[in-house]
């Protein structure tokens, strides 16, 4: 496994929509592999996408274990081609990001969610749950989007200066 360079924002591959995955090879296992060990590597880092390592394919990491804003905890998630299903009661929080390293903004997300993608094994996975892991897979299919959370905020009174850095 191997910690993977995080692009930033202004890298091409953040700003187009990720290619669906057909078949997950052992390529994209591997793959799979180092972004966990780049999302555990990295403090204050609980989901890495596919595009934010060069890749643009339709793949996320997602692990909310631990955190203090975490309500339902799936444990860790590997989902290739998710769609949202339902998405309901929006907030407002404060998001960062490692494509975004100086900055933090206030996004507006659906803070109740259920997901359907395809998991490490090849299996169709659903996902339905709240509050902060929400707001994670939320963030990182806006990846696979091609897109940033500075593409959802209200306007630059939304966002700031990273107080802490990762």
């Amino acid at each position: 496994m191997a910690i993977l360079k995080v692009d930033e924002i202004g890298s091409p591959v953040l700003s187009v929509a990720a290619r669906r995955v057909d078949q997950i090879t052992p390529r994209h296992k591997r793959l799979a592999e180092d972004m966990i060990e780049t999302m555990y590597s990295t403090p204050g880092s609980v989901g890495i996408a596919a595009p934010q390592v060069g890749v643009s394919e339709s793949l996320f990491v997602l692990d909310v274990s631990g955190h203090k804003k975490t309500n339902i905890c799936h444990g860790l998630i590997v989902l290739f081609n998710p769609q949202i299903l339902t998405a309901s009661d929006p907030v407002v929080i404060r998001e960062g990001c490692m494509s975004v390293p100086h900055l933090t903004g206030d996004v507006r997300r659906a803070s109740q969610v259920v997901v359907k993608g395809v998991n490490i094994d090849g299996e169709e996975q659903v996902i339905q749950t709240d509050a902060f892991e929400a707001r994670g897979l939320l963030h990182e299919i806006d990846h696979l989007l091609g897109k940033l959370f500075i593409d959802r905020i209200d306007g630059p009174h939304a966002l700031f200066k990273r107080k802490r850095y990762l």
